[in-house]
């Protein structure tokens, strides 16, 4: 009996170990090295797969050092507040400036973390598009096609995710930098949360509500998550391009309370340094991010079809108003959503 259950207890250590290798990408051979946790939004995490394959390999080599990344992914907006709850992050690659800046205002990093790094702390920046089912037999070409009574959509909570916050910004801007008026907008924007029948917590997760379990004819989603998951449905979806879209930000920093404490800010500048380089640009671009770097941009250009971007400062004078007129508590995307999701 004493055999079986201790048979029992190795097999789920050994599933433990399996499972934490997996999520961590990362395999602990030597108990001394330096260990850094990276938070991010959802939707990077092949990118971060990949990037952090090529610093580790390239770190190791330089400086005789062993160091491993920990990931963790999530909605924007709760990885930030799981930071200010004390998640020990390192460095952090959230969706948008508001996410981020919410751990500077919790007391955890410096003043001043936006002009640390070139670009405003963005080595890449992403815009929002649109996935239809194959062939896009709703005939969606734009923005406006989203307000129309046979459309049914899926996005992401903007309580939660930043691909939820950037959908949103992007469905009123399409309006108000057209001409349109502010109650325009407002009403654009309650008629396309009428047609959302769930509001996943994530991008992966509204991704996976689309792509496999197939509810809904478009998804409002990040550059990069549209090809992926066009890829990856082998012809069952198409991207449409719409006619103007949002410059989406999501910034890089690294957390100045747990760098301190454990030590480990010079191998988190390495890193940091490392995402500005042609190498890791040019990796952005591979997995549709666009890159910062100018020269990388030039050379990947035409892998990113020429749309018009409006930013967050067409739309509002900064991020703490951006949160007070959109997001916050009954603010207009309660007053969207409260009008009647669909069911």
């Amino acid at each position: 009996m004493w055999k079986c259950i201790g048979g029992i207890v190795l097999v789920g250590y050994l599933l433990f170990a399996a499972a934490w290798v997996v999520n961590s990408g990362v395999v602990r051979t030597n108990p001394d090295r330096l260990e850094l946790l990276h938070v991010a939004c959802d939707p990077t995490r092949e990118l971060w797969a990949d990037i952090n394959a090529k610093f580790l390999a390239l770190h190791l080599a330089d400086t005789g050092q062993e160091v491993a990344i920990r990931m963790s992914h999530g909605g924007s907006s709760s990885q930030a507040r799981a930071v200010v709850d004390n998640l020990a992050a390192d460095f952090t690659s959230l969706a948008l400036y508001g996410d981020t800046d919410m751990i500077r205002k919790a007391g955890l990093m410096d003043e001043h973390w936006l002009d640390r790094h070139p670009n405003h702390s963005l080595p890449y920046v992403s815009t929002i598009v649109l996935v239809v089912r194959q062939g896009n037999p709703k005939g969606i070409r734009d923005w406006a096609d989203l307000a129309r009574d046979d459309v049914q959509i899926i996005t992401p909570n903007p309580k939660t995710s930043g691909n939820g916050k950037w959908s949103f910004l992007a469905l009123y801007g399409s309006v108000t930098q057209a001409g349109g008026t502010t109650e325009e907008a407002e009403e654009f924007i309650r008629s396309v949360y009428r047609r959302v029948p769930v509001l996943d917590a994530s991008a992966r997760a509204a991704t996976t509500t689309f792509a496999q379990k197939n509810l809904g004819d478009v998804h409002i989603t990040w550059e990069n998550e549209a090809h992926l998951e066009v890829q990856e449905a082998k012809g069952k979806l198409e991207i449409v391009t719409p006619s103007r879209s949002i410059l989406a930000e999501p910034h890089i920093a690294f957390v100045d309370a747990t760098v301190q404490k454990k030590g480990s800010r010079a191998v988190v500048e390495a890193y940091v340094k490392f995402l500005y380089t042609p190498e890791a640009q040019a990796t952005m671009a591979k997995y549709h991010f666009r890159p910062t770097h100018p020269e990388v941009a030039r050379a990947t250009a035409s892998q990113f079809p020429p749309m018009p971007l409006f930013t967050v400062r067409d739309l509002a004078p900064s991020w703490d108003e951006v949160q007070r007129r959109f997001f916050a508590e009954g603010a207009m995307f309660d007053r969207a959503f409260t009008c009647g999701v669909a069911r």
